[in-house]
């Protein structure tokens, strides 16, 4: 998945970064929203994708998860200490 995320989306984002950073040295206002908004396209694409491939992988695994935090917190016992407060 890394290498296919890699190939398809990261190009994209590296041309939008450029186009970005010649913007800024330019100093051009216009230029840098016009780039920030490629950026912003380029990311949204390619986070789309990563959060999809999170979501397949996570969900076999996700009930397991929260049973054993469950079971976790049944098993943890509370003992009040006594203690002195010196002034």
């Amino acid at each position: 998945m890394a290498t296919k995320f890699q190939k398809t989306k990261k190009a994209p984002i590296e041309a939008a970064l450029a186009n970005l950073k010649e913007a800024h040295k330019n100093q051009d206002v216009t230029a840098i929203d016009a780039a920030t908004a490629e950026m912003n396209t380029a990311w949204t694409a390619a986070s789309e994708e990563i959060y999809k491939a999170q979501a397949a992988g996570e969900q076999p695994g996700a009930g397991a998860q929260a049973d054993a935090g469950h079971q976790q917190q049944a098993n943890d016992t509370v003992t009040d200490a006594e203690f002195e407060e010196v002034k």
